[in-house]
């Protein structure tokens, strides 16, 4: 991860908290294109498959196929409904940083999209995936409460714990690659998936994966693949229940997580609620983010 004087030649005006100026005027025709083309790929995939709160979020914010969102903008709209911002980042940022950001209701978004030959596979988020694909769910209340929650949740583990694995896995199989159970059946949340193309049918058409019900200490024991599609998908009943079931002090989680097992991402467990029990048989390429 590029350390702030690294980054400074690229982006002079760069700050203590990585942010950057978006430069929105910036974005050429091709840059919008490439927006564009993302864009209306996934809104032909992602109808009978994301959650409705993430649609919702689509509508309520604005975002549309023609260009890449002006945060400035972007952030007014979000603001007004859930009290979170938008703040452009050159790269990843360190943890304590984007820990940070999350806690005061900031989320850092990469400024950069990907080139035309990247559709389908890009290995550092961009904008394309940090706002198309997190930033309607911080139009969600209860959803955006619960990423201030990590944030602060992510500083005291830094602080106290050690254990940043346990809750990057947390992060992972919610906020990237969250399934939700509805009436009407699986839905996708996470942004992982819904700025996908070929994961948003793999997610919750697929036979290959297992698809198990949540449980915060199962997931913050199980390992995750970040080179193909994912062997396991936690799948919560609610955002209310997500939010519940980890909105409390992980202090005795932390304790009983340092010893124990940890999981492969393709294990079942005979504890586990299996929605869907994956054959494995589905032989994926290099994961995309986004």
């Amino acid at each position: 991860m590029p350390t702030i004087d690294q980054l400074r030649p690229k982006h002079p005006e760069i700050r203590a908290d990585f942010t950057i100026d978006q430069h929105w005027e910036r974005y050429g025709a091709a840059e919008h294109g490439v927006w564009r083309t993302l864009y209306e790929r996934q809104a032909k995939v992602l109808p009978g498959r994301a959650t409705s709160e993430f649609l919702d979020g689509l509508k309520k914010l604005k975002l549309v196929a023609e260009h890449i969102p002006d945060f400035e903008r972007l952030s007014d709209e979000l603001e007004a409904v859930t009290g979170w911002r938008v703040v452009a980042v050159p790269s990843l940022v360190p943890d304590d940083i984007f820990f940070d950001h999350l806690a005061n209701r900031r989320f850092p978004a990469g400024q950069f999209i990907r080139r035309l030959d990247q559709l389908d596979y890009l290995e550092e988020p961009d904008v394309f995936h940090d706002v198309f694909g997190h930033v309607p769910m911080l139009a969600h209340p209860v959803f955006a409460d619960y990423m201030v929650a990590y944030g602060k949740g992510g500083q005291r583990a830094l602080r106290e714990f050690g254990k940043l694995k346990n809750l990057a896995r947390l992060y992972w199989y919610t906020v990237e690659f969250g399934l939700i159970e509805k009436p009407e059946g699986l839905r996708i949340y996470g942004s992982g998936i819904v700025s996908s193309r070929t994961e948003s049918i793999y997610a919750v058409e697929s036979p290959s994966p297992n698809r198990i019900g949540f449980g915060l200490e199962r997931v913050m024991r199980t390992d995750y693949r970040i080179d193909d599609f994912q062997e396991s998908y936690f799948v919560i009943p609610s955002f209310e229940e997500l939010f519940e079931q980890t909105y409390r002090d992980f202090a005795p989680l932390y304790d009983r997580l340092s010893r124990g097992p940890n999981y492969k991402p393709g294990d079942v467990l005979p504890s586990d609620r299996v929605l869907t029990r994956g054959d494995h048989s589905y032989v994926g390429g290099s994961h995309a983010v986004g």
